[in-house]
């Protein structure tokens, strides 16, 4: 089968394309390699990527209607994951019109491409930030979510409704992702995990919004990539998933975890709620479970431990279960000496 899978630079997408190649499918990868974060991050994602021969990347992007036509028109892909996105809430306040531009026209021109190449699925990520301040717990995925509070969760939200405009128009078999809270090995730098674990060993404090009151349902990357696929080989006409971990963790609970495996205790700066952030996130995957066999199986603890091997291994880090902050600042001190 040959995908086509957009952001394959990017967190998730790389994931999925390598769980896609190692079972036998080609993928089409297709990414801008924006400079949101870290450019090296992304091209040391993709270089893993083109040493497997069933790896093809078109570097462009999805606002640029020619060059998703082109893509489609060379490649003729069967299927269609759409991972690609403006991603952050925080940065939606700041720069609004990225999202506009990635998240809705680049949305529209590769959904609308698909459907004139007959592609046969087309998957595609949502969020878990479209359920904005619900109160009922956890959430479902026949909850109302007409409220957003940021432009990012509003973008994703249009998704899913252009999705579903297509799927009535045009009979497209159109199935959506509602994601929640994602982390692992290869990891975005702006996600809370990272950005601790970064400052604790550089010997920096940490921010800690809504001073520590926030519960998250961390997902690893592995389960994450499970119901991707999953949702690809069932081809459902119309669906909406919930991919989460059922499992709500306090945000000072994640941070002692960090600070168990670092051997490192954090300096917290305590800060009020962030614009456009919210108080809990927690998946009812019932529907997952029912129609994707969907099962999560990392616990948070433990998936901290795997990203943690995989930071250090990639940064070069080295960490002492008797290192303080204290001492991790000396150090950072003693290498700008060295410089």
């Amino acid at each position: 089968m040959k995908y086509l899978v957009t952001g394959t630079a990017g967190f998730i997408g790389f994931h999925v394309a390598r769980a896609l190649m190692k079972r036998g499918d080609e993928v089409i990868g297709l990414d801008n390699f924006n400079d949101y974060y870290d450019v090296s991050l992304k091209e040391a994602r993709n270089a893993i990527l083109e040493k497997h021969p069933k790896y093809t990347i078109y570097r462009g992007d999805l606002a640029d209607l020619k060059f998703v036509q082109h893509v489609f028109e060379k490649e003729k892909p069967q299927k269609v994951c759409h991972l690609a996105a403006q991603a952050g809430v925080r940065y939606s306040i700041i720069n609004p019109h990225a999202y506009v531009q990635s998240n809705m026209v680049g949305f529209v021109n590769i959904m609308h491409t698909a459907k004139e190449h007959g592609v046969e699925n087309f998957v595609y990520a949502s969020s878990s930030s479209v359920y904005g301040k619900n109160k009922k717990t956890p959430f479902s995925v026949e909850d109302n979510v007409d409220h957003p509070i940021s432009l990012y969760a509003a973008s994703k939200k249009s998704n899913e409704l252009m999705a579903h405009a297509y799927h009535h128009l045009y009979g497209m078999k159109m199935t959506g992702l509602r994601f929640f809270t994602v982390y692992g090995a290869w990891g975005r730098p702006d996600l809370s995990i990272f950005k601790f674990i970064k400052a604790m060993t550089e010997g920096r404090p940490i921010d800690v919004y809504n001073h520590g009151d926030m519960w998250r349902d961390f997902t690893y990357i592995d389960d994450i990539v499970s119901g991707v696929l999953a949702s690809l080989d069932k081809n459902y006409d119309y669906e909406i998933f919930n991919l989460g971990n059922n499992n709500r963790e306090r945000l000072e609970d994640m941070i002692s975890y960090i600070e168990d495996e670092l051997g490192i205790k954090a300096e917290k700066n305590y800060m009020g709620m962030q614009p456009g952030d919210v108080y809990m996130t927690y998946a009812d995957i019932d529907a997952s479970r029912e129609k994707l066999g969907y099962e999560p199986r990392t616990k948070l603890r433990n998936g901290i431990k795997k990203f943690i091997e995989w930071y250090k291994m990639f940064y070069g880090v080295e960490t002492s279960k008797n290192v303080t902050v204290s001492k991790a600042r000396e150090q950072k001190k003693n290498l700008s000496v060295k410089k």
